[in-house]
């Protein structure tokens, strides 16, 4: 889903736009699902899983046959990322904003920061599946939805963080069925 959070750092923050439907994609078959590198504990590792690294190799390629500029992965989105994934999948929710009804932006500003910069801007795209999911059967998705699609597509973003877990049995909106989850968050700031 697209969001953008524009902040001059001197102003207060704003939202350009705020879609309020969350469209949650249920249940897909994939017969060629890429490994999950991290469990539901939200363990971090060095290096980003195969299915997130294939998210951002995919992402890039179609925003290069797009023209637009390829994104940088960014250890501070990815942090954000891995937290609102991990958050999601242990709560039993699917939405931008956190658990606490904290808005998207916000959060990402916890772990992105505006300090000292004159622009910032943050989106996010967000999806689960299960039991799983691969990085074109996301990325197929995503391009499928025009919300998701103007993000993936928007020239501004510099940077993302990408976070994909799998929970052997999601409580809540996930009714204890093994679940996929990947957030991307998509920045700015100069």
């Amino acid at each position: 889903m697209e969001h953008a959070a524009d902040r001059p750092t001197r102003n207060p923050p704003r939202m350009l736009r705020k879609l309020v439907a969350v469209a949650a994609v249920a249940a897909l078959a994939t017969a060629a699902a890429s490994p999950v590198a991290r469990s539901a504990t939200g363990t971090r590792h060095a290096s980003l899983s195969a299915l997130e690294s294939g998210v951002l190799q995919q992402l890039n390629q179609i925003r290069a046959e797009h023209g637009l500029a390829a994104l940088r992965a960014s250890p501070s989105l990815d942090a954000s990322a891995a937290q609102h994934t991990k958050e999601m999948g242990v709560d039993g929710y699917f939405a931008h904003n956190s658990f606490d009804g904290t808005a998207f932006w916000k959060r990402i500003q916890r772990w992105y920061d505006s300090t000292d910069y004159g622009y910032w801007s943050v989106g996010e795209n967000l999806l689960w599946s299960s039991p799983d999911v691969d990085a074109s059967a996301a990325l197929k998705l995503w391009m499928s939805s025009p919300d998701h699609r103007a993000n993936i597509l928007a020239p501004r973003w510099r940077e993302i963080g990408i976070s994909a877990m799998h929970f052997t049995a999601a409580p809540g909106a996930f009714r204890d069925k093994p679940v996929t989850i990947i957030t991307t968050d998509f920045g700015v700031r100069r």
